[in-house]
C-alpha cells in the first residue's frame, strides 16, 4: 500500500473513490488495520484506491483535516471529503463504506 507526503495528497485524492488511513508506525490499532486494509483492496479492485499518510511525518495535513487519533481513515469522491472513521474497522463495514460512493 502506497504511503504519501503531503506534497502528492491533493492529486492522490482528486479523481476517483480515494480512502486516506491515517496512521504512525507505532500505533498498535493501525498496525492491526493495514491488514485488513490490504484484502479490502484485493476485493475492491479499481473501484476505489487505498493510501496512507503517516502522522509523524505529515503532521500539517493531519492538523488540517483534524486528525486526533489513528488509525482515521477518511473517504474522498473525486476530491471531496464524503466520510470519516476513528478507530479499527472490520474489511465487510470498511467494504460497506466504499461502494456507497462506487455505485
Amino acid at each position: 500500500m502506497e504511503i504519501i507526503k503531503e506534497k502528492d495528497f491533493e492529486k492522490t485524492i482528486k479523481k476517483g473513490v480515494v480512502v486516506v488511513d491515517f496512521f504512525a508506525t507505532w500505533c498498535g490499532p493501525c498496525r492491526m488495520m493495514s491488514p485488513i486494509l490490504e484484502q479490502a483492496q484485493e476485493t475492491l479492485g479499481d473501484k476505489a484506491k487505498i493510501v496512507k499518510v503517516d502522522v509523524d511525518e505529515s503532521e500539517k495535513l493531519a492538523r488540517s483535516y483534524g486528525i486526533m487519533s489513528i488509525p482515521t481513515l477518511l473517504f474522498f469522491v473525486d476530491g471531496q471529503l464524503k466520510d470519516k472513521h476513528i478507530g479499527l474497522m472490520s474489511k465487510d463495514d470498511f467494504i460497506e463504506t466504499v461502494e456507497k460512493y462506487t455505485l
